[in-house]
């Protein structure tokens, strides 16, 4: 009996001695194994968990002041680019808009009056010339009547001292002589006045082709108050500069809203992208082009393929608010992380449109495949 139990007792310490080996032996197996795994995905791979959803963000800025009349949109609204989203009280728009137009009908009143008084100087110019040429004319036709006037008078001269002819008829040669005389002097007065009148209407002419000129230029000036009042008016309804889903419409009807102040943004959900802030030590192998797989934390069990598109030209930290300074003070080391601009590949994937900027991810960069 003694014998018996003794086998017994040696026997159940073998037993638990080979369960811890086998438990050992496999918990040294899988962890091994999971150990060359992850040495070997290292290898290969560069991993970072420090990783957000990034997107287009685009401010909505009245450009100009006004009363918000309404609001066409809601917190979180899908919006195309262009659509409506408030509307400014456009009234002073609207009256300074009827008082420029209202100045370009008198500029051009004006610019017609000053091209029919020009017409009218020109008309008048042309009549006084044409007066100069015409007494220009007689004034050649009265030197030839004076020099034959005087080529007689010279003739009854001669004959006069010889009796030849009567005193009546000399005087009468003297007479025609002096006539001549004054109608040629008379004819170059007349001359010398329409050539005034024709320098009097041409300097007429000049000053109203200046006045039209200058009609011209206010009727370009009134236009372009025109241009302008119409785009203040365009600037009281305020669109949506891209597609996308609008944030908290920090706006209320009846507020006055300054120009240029921040109301709320739109976030584009079409083509988002990651940014990863890998560590400097990891940049090493990382090249443009790898190919990179993603995980979103609210998607875990989805993959979504992308690839490295650029890296930042300054680390995270040169633009802080307040970069380091390790001139100054005692120097730690610290590892510095690079932002990473990863963009998903091209083609529809199911839930590219439900990412949001903000969001966590993980990436995985495949360190020896380039797209």
């Amino acid at each position: 009996m003694e014998t018996t139990q003794n086998t017994t007792t040696e026997e159940a310490p073998k037993k638990k001695s080979y369960t811890f080996v086998i438990i050992l032996a496999l918990l040294v197996l899988v962890g091994g194994t999971w150990g060359y795994t992850k040495y070997n995905h290292g290898q290969h791979h560069e991993e970072t968990d420090d990783a957000q959803i990034d997107s287009d963000i685009s401010p909505v800025i009245p450009r100009i002041s006004g009363y918000v009349t309404e609001i066409k949109v809601k917190d979180n609204q899908s919006v195309k680019k262009g659509d409506t989203l408030l509307v400014l009280d456009n009234r002073d728009q609207l009256i300074k808009l009827e008082q420029a137009r209202a100045g370009l009908a008198g500029s051009e009143g004006s610019l017609t009056a000053a091209n029919a008084t020009t017409n009218a100087s020109a008309a008048t110019g042309i009549t006084y010339q044409a007066n100069v040429s015409v007494v220009a004319a007689q004034i050649e036709e009265a030197k030839v009547n004076v020099w034959r006037a005087n080529q007689d008078f010279a003739r009854y001269q001669n004959l006069i001292k010889d009796h030849s002819i009567t005193q009546q008829e000399f005087e009468k040669a003297d007479a025609a002589k002096q006539t001549a005389e004054r109608q040629l002097a008379v004819l170059e007065a007349q001359k010398s006045a329409a050539e005034r009148q024709a320098r009097a209407a041409t300097s007429q002419t000049q000053a109203t082709s200046r006045q039209t000129n200058i009609a011209n230029a206010t009727i370009k000036a009134r236009q372009a108050e025109i241009d302008n009042a119409e785009l203040l008016l365009s600037y009281t309804v305020i669109t949506a500069p891209t597609d996308g889903r609008v944030s908290k419409v920090n706006a209320q009807l009846g507020q006055y809203l300054q120009a240029g102040q921040s109301l709320f943004s739109i976030i584009s959900t079409h083509k988002p992208w990651v940014v990863a802030n890998f560590k400097e030590t990891q940049l090493t192998r990382i090249k443009l082009g790898q190919k990179v797989i993603i995980h979103v934390d609210a998607y875990p069990d989805h993959a979504f393929e992308a690839k490295v598109a650029s890296f930042s030209p300054a680390t995270g930290a040169r633009f802080a608010l307040l970069p380091p300074d390790n001139a100054s003070g005692n120097f730690v080391k610290v590892v510095q992380r690079l932002p990473v601009r990863i963009e998903f590949v091209e083609g529809k994937d199911q839930y590219i449109d439900q990412l949001r900027p903000g969001m966590n991810v993980d990436v995985d960069v495949e360190l020896d495949s380039v797209n």
